[in-house]
């Protein structure tokens, strides 16, 4: 399954940027689990890869941008469909609370607690987030 891919734009003067956001993940019931690359920021530095100790993330060809010079960050198929469960390890903030919707922490707290996840740590540039 690939991602979906969501491009957006902001104007900043005259000028128009493009923001290129590749979601890889599943909504299922019990919620939506999505890591999102930002494909115009991110550079393939392999970084957010070395953090990740599930393996979830490899850099390569842009499965979304075939034409795409510069490799760039992505979700193993392997686990597209999984995330909930193959970064629960890293989600000790959901762990201790059962990880259900009903039981999320406040809003502070969670963007705390994601910035804190080895892969949006790593990633100098800022262009990994997750949803839950």
């Amino acid at each position: 399954m690939g991602p979906l891919f969501l491009p957006k734009y902001w104007r900043r003067g005259e000028r128009v940027n493009r923001i290129m956001l590749a979601n890889w993940g599943y909504q299922d019931g019990s919620g939506k689990y999505f890591i999102t690359i930002d494909t115009e920021k991110c550079n393939g530095c392999g970084k957010c890869v070395e953090a990740c100790p599930q393996n979830v993330l490899e850099v390569g060809e842009d499965p979304t941008d075939p034409l795409r010079d510069e490799p760039v960050a992505f979700v193993r198929e392997e686990h597209r469909r999984k995330l909930r469960f193959t970064c629960s390890p890293c989600k000790t903030y959901l762990t201790a609370q059962r990880g259900s919707e009903s039981t999320r922490p406040d809003p502070e707290v969670l963007a705390r607690e994601l910035k804190n996840l080895p892969c949006i740590a790593a990633c100098e540039r800022d262009a990994i987030t997750h949803s839950w």
